[in-house]
């Protein structure tokens, strides 16, 4: 179909609507439902097993694949996103990793310990999917919106994904607390992620219906000179932020506490399964799913009043504030013993993450200078968002694998958000992102 005016409202919503497609992963695969599935299968094995010729604790190897896929997804990021700017055809990338993840989602169903490393396979894999759709789908914001528009649709998509994801998940947790006995209810989470592969697929097909192809090289084939040509980009764009000290000391301070944020929301539920003192495992179930639902809907509530907050106090002050609560509430997590404890912790941290995910975003995409090359910009924003949580989840992981509690680790992130406030104070203040 004819590409559609920058700006149009429908390009917009379908832009938006891709939220509501993919978020379903984050939260039934990263944060809900398959947590709850693998601490299940280590029941009767006090949490280890003997994997890559070491003995890991459950938990502990889950990080570390996790740390592995987006340190994947880090290094190939940066010349997809350059081939997909010269190519002139991002969509066909987006869709390439959506599939991937989608399928790989799928797959999951068949995840069993006896065959550990096909089920760590499809994990990894997943993730890969998931992240690497984002570079391309992050990248056209500044092609289809003015920045105007941003702060306000950047929020609009997360809300559609918390919306979206919320509505699955809800369908998912009645078909498990409809089930009669524990292998049932295994049966309706492994049900779960064949939804979630679906859903993502199906309701991807009208954010590819609206969206255009890129930029005008369309003809272009993707040959050995194009890959190169990509890394040159690349090397360009980093001149260009080393030129704008704005969005290169924005850049930085992303960094770090983006390294906190995303390892919290990976590893929560995992810490709420078996830092909490459950009353019984039916209980556990119930009671992380819920915790989950909540922060999911709590952060849509976040979102639209941090895109207020910014567009009266300014971007950069608005992130400073919420990056402050977040140290609060690291330090508090590591006294929480209780459900009660977990689910007013819950709370809370929705409405600081909802917030945090979409100001960054439309923040960074406000510092970018005017160019074409939108999706090799975005790579060095996603860049910095993996090596970060590669690094996160590696701290939690080692501290979580000597310890025997990721109690430590929790306290450690505090330290990483505080950090983050530091380097946001040196962003300069003028422009938009201050007043």
């Amino acid at each position: 179909m004819r590409n559609l005016p920058k700006g149009d409202k429908k390009l917009l919503n379908a832009w938006a609507f891709y939220d509501w497609a993919n978020s379903v992963y984050p939260l039934v695969i990263s944060s809900a439902v398959f947590p709850i599935f693998y601490e299940k299968l280590f029941l009767n094995r006090d949490h280890y097993i003997d994997v890559f010729g070491m003995n890991l604790k459950n938990s502990a190897l889950i990080s570390f694949v996790t740390a592995a896929a987006f340190l994947a997804v880090a290094f190939i990021s940066p010349f997809l996103s350059g081939i997909a700017d010269y190519v002139g055809n991002k969509k066909i990338f987006m869709k390439f990793f959506c599939y991937m993840g989608a399928l790989s989602c799928i797959g999951l169903y068949w995840f069993k310990l006896e065959d550990i490393y096909v089920g760590i396979l499809f994990y990894f894999l997943g993730l890969i999917g998931f992240w690497g759709s984002l570079v391309f789908y992050n990248s056209y914001l500044p092609d289809i919106a003015f920045p105007e528009q941003q702060d306000k649709l950047s929020a609009k998509g997360y809300s559609l994904g918390y919306i979206g994801s919320v509505v699955l998940l809800v369908v998912n947790l009645t078909m498990i607390m409809g089930a009669e006995n524990v292998a049932d209810a295994m049966v309706a989470m492994r049900c779960s992620f064949l939804m979630v592969g679906i859903w993502w697929i199906l309701f991807s097909q009208y954010t590819y219906y609206y969206l255009p192809k890129g930029n005008s090289n369309e003809n272009q084939k993707v040959t050995k000179d194009v890959i190169f040509n990509g890394f040159k980009e690349l090397k360009k764009v980093w001149k260009l932020l080393a030129e704008n000290i704005s969005l290169k000391r924005y850049l930085g301070s992303f960094f770090v506490y983006s390294m906190a944020v995303q390892t919290v929301m990976i590893v929560a539920t995992y810490f709420g399964a078996q830092e909490i003192k459950w009353s019984s495992e039916s209980e556990s179930t119930v009671g992380l799913i819920i915790c989950i639902l909540v922060i999911q809907l709590v952060a849509i509530i976040g979102a639209f009043l941090t895109s207020r907050a910014s567009a009266k106090f300014g971007n950069i002050p608005t992130l400073i504030v919420i990056n402050c609560i977040w140290v609060v509430l690291c330090i508090l997590a590591y006294f929480i013993t209780l459900p009660i404890h977990f689910y007013v912790m819950a709370t809370l941290i929705g409405f600081v993450m909802g917030g945090i995910q979409a100001l960054s975003r439309s923040t960074y995409s406000k510092l970018l200078p005017e160019s074409e090359d939108t999706a090799s910009f975005f790579s060095f924003y996603d860049v910095a968002e993996k090596i970060g949580i590669v690094i996160g989840m590696c701290i939690y992981g080692i501290i979580d694998q000597i310890t025997g509690s990721p109690r430590f680790a929790i306290v450690i992130l505090a330290l990483f958000f505080a950090i983050g406030v530091l380097l946001l104070r040196r962003v300069p203040k003028k422009g938009v992102l201050n007043e």
